[in-house]
């Protein structure tokens, strides 16, 4: 938790640090997703870092004055919608949002190998996390349905289970069989909630990517903007909580920089690949000396995205760490859940809540079409969002090869949610 803009047809990618927004003006046609290439390094190995101390009284978080907001009305409803942080928002009424439906009767489409890998990251993520993360502990406007997280546990488990029975028999895939969904699973149709758009009803299905960018080990002219992680030996609260990126860019963590030796530099960009990487959460970079690497966020200095400012403009910044795979919610490196493309969503999961199984129904070529998916990361364009699905796509050398891809896939979609009865 991925985790500028981009001009595609007369849409544009809105994206944050860790967060994501793509909006594409786009035919749905029934193509297969871009395979997933692993760069030529060795997984790196990842320290175990130290329990982070308290933030001293002296240290203060960057302010950042809000910009103007559209005015949202006042609602009535059953359900209390918050924000990243957890302030109440706007009043949903649930009825409206959420209702028992029962899936079409047309093949569920989705990589059974990729699904099983985030379905048991996700998994893994709530049995070691929920006692901790309060997060997880929130229903959601789910559980104006009845919806509890144990319910989330068991589709979870039970979803795991018949994906590897599944594969091991080399039998088909019963989790792609409406029937079978239909008799295991509730279904509960999701309409959009957007209070400053209410007549749209479909869900707005945006696209996120992993980008390749050129990059340097050391500071170059061209490659000056550094990506950074945290060190487990220093003051790791007081450090990431003291400066705006707008300060880091300064170079105070380089030689003759006031804060040299207290972060560990792990590479360089140029000022649009440094935006790219804390927008999308993690970064494949193709070094000068032929080798290359993926890069996640790991931390942030607190300070919220502020939507309607423009990216350079943004004062939050992430430091990074290496990694071997993309990843996703999580609140460390080590308990980050690992990502597929094809068959992963960025969503709210506040409102909505991690680990929920969606289903996506469009008309593609002129025949009923549905993909299975799971939201496994978010980022602050989501929080709160009641309306928008993230989609992430693949990885992509460069924003014309996503745009191209991108523009065949539906822009709104009719979604389901799944919890095994």
């Amino acid at each position: 938790m991925k985790y500028f803009r981009l001009l595609i047809g007369i849409g544009s990618i809105v994206l944050t640090g860790c967060t994501r927004t793509i909006d594409t003006v786009s035919t749905p046609v029934n193509s297969p997703l871009p395979i997933f290439a692993k760069p030529p390094i060795s997984p790196p190995s990842i320290a175990t870092r130290a329990t982070p101390t308290a933030p001293s009284a002296t240290v203060t978080t960057p302010s950042v004055a809000p910009l103007p907001t559209p005015s949202i009305p006042v609602e009535v409803g059953d359900y209390q919608v918050i924000n990243e942080l957890k302030q109440p928002q706007f009043m949903a009424q649930s009825s409206d949002i959420l209702k028992a439906a029962s899936l079409p009767n047309s093949k569920v489409s989705f990589n059974p190998a990729d699904l099983l890998v985030v379905l048991k990251s996700t998994r893994k993520y709530f049995k070691n996390k929920l006692d901790s993360d309060e997060d997880l502990q929130r229903e959601g406007i789910l559980g104006t349905q009845g919806v509890k997280v144990a319910d989330i546990v068991k589709t979870l488990d039970f979803m795991v289970l018949t994906l590897q029975q599944d594969i091991k028999a080399k039998r088909p895939i019963r989790l792609q069989d409406p029937k079978f969904l239909n008799t295991n699973f509730r279904s509960i149709q999701w309409t959009a909630f957007n209070p400053t758009r209410k007549e749209e009803k479909r869900v707005r299905m945006t696209k996120y990517a992993v980008f390749t960018h050129s990059g340097s080990r050391t500071p170059t002219k061209e490659f000056n903007a550094g990506l950074y992680a945290l060190k487990p030996d220093t003051d790791v609260e007081t450090i990431r909580l003291k400066y705006t990126k707008q300060d880091v860019l300064t170079n105070i963590y380089e030689p003759k920089g006031k804060e040299f030796g207290m972060v560990e530099p792990l590479a360089y960009l140029d000022r649009e690949g440094l935006e790219s990487a804390l927008m999308e959460g993690t970064v494949l970079i193709k070094f000068t000396d032929g080798t290359s690497e993926f890069f996640n966020v790991d931390r942030n200095n607190n300070i919220p995205y502020i939507k309607g400012l423009q990216p350079n403009d943004q004062k939050r910044y992430w430091y990074f760490r290496p990694v071997n795979a993309i990843k996703g919610y999580g609140g460390t490196i080590q308990t980050k859940i690992s990502l597929k493309p094809g068959v992963t969503f960025a969503g709210d999961v506040l409102n909505i809540g991690l680990g929920r199984i969606v289903v996506t129904e469009n008309l593609v070529d002129g025949k009923l079409h549905l993909r299975m998916g799971i939201i496994a990361d978010t980022g602050g364009a989501f929080l709160p969002n009641l309306h928008q699905l993230d989609f992430l796509a693949g990885v992509f050398g460069s924003k014309e090869e996503f745009a191209e891809y991108t523009r065949k896939l539906p822009e709104y979609t009719k979604a389901y949610i799944l919890v095994k009865r």
